[in-house]
Order: C-alpha cells, then structure tokens, then sequence
C-alpha cells in the first residue's frame, strides 16, 4: 500500500475517532443547573412580557439564550411532557405570561398559585407567552 493512502486512511480514522468522542460527550451531557447561577439579567415578569410585546426582535436580540432570573405571582402550575413542570407566572397582560419549565431532574418543590416565585431560567423567545427553559428556583 502506498504511503499517502496509510496517511489518509490515518487521518481518517482519527477524524471518526474525534467524532464519536464528541458525540458521545454532548448525548451524555446534563442540563446546566442554574438554581445558584448568576443571572444575565434579573427582572419581573411583567416588565419581561412587556418588553417583549413593545418590540419583540429588540427583546429577543438582548434576553434569548441568556440566563434570566425573573420575580413575579404564580399564576398556575401544571405537569409538562417527559415529566417536566411548567409554572406560569402572572403579568400586566392578560393574554400572556411568563411560562417557567423545570425538567424532571429539577422539579421545583413548594411553589403553589398565588405565592410570589423567583425563578432562574434560559430564555427562549416570544409565543404570545415569554417562554423560559431549564428552569431551577434561585436560590441566592
């Protein structure tokens, strides 16, 4: 076999060797627990929602992807797909809130309609509601 077809053949193997390795690190990689992480932002709900409703790409541009601790009265709270709890909290607009989904390895504990919530969260985006992810109780 000639030279430069062991090196490529090298090469290659090295390449798929990195990808599996990478692969397999992020499918095992657990969710960030952002219950003591330092927000981006902090905010209530309705000034959030607000935001959002006033100019929705100037929002997105400063709030999605980043993590959001925002304060406000839980208005409702209802289990969510794989396990998952979704807490709605309570804004000036009626139409819309904040919806907070915590995932099944970080249910939150104690949180009932009517009680005030501080709750850090990454932000998602817009959809009538402000919709935050990855979800864990601050805990300051």
């Amino acid at each position: 076999m000639k030279t430069y077809i062991k090196i490529a053949l090298g090469v290659v193997l090295i390449l798929a060797v990195a990808g599996i390795g990478t692969g397999l690190y992020l499918f095992n990689l657990k969710p960030r627990n952002l219950s003591k992480a330092r927000p981006d932002f902090t905010i209530t709900a309705a000034d959030i929602q607000k935001a959002f409703e006033d100019n929705e790409s100037a929002a997105t541009a400063k709030y999605v992807g980043k993590v959001v601790e925002v304060t406000g009265e839980i208005s409702a709270v209802k289990p969510g797909e794989n396990n998952s709890v979704s807490i709605s909290m309570r804004t000036s607009n009626e139409m819309s809130s904040v919806i907070c989904t915590f995932p099944a390895s970080n249910k939150p504990a104690g949180l009932n309609p009517g009680q005030t919530g501080v709750i850090n969260g990454v932000c998602s985006g817009f959809l009538m509601d402000v919709l935050l992810n990855n979800c864990a109780i601050a805990v300051k």
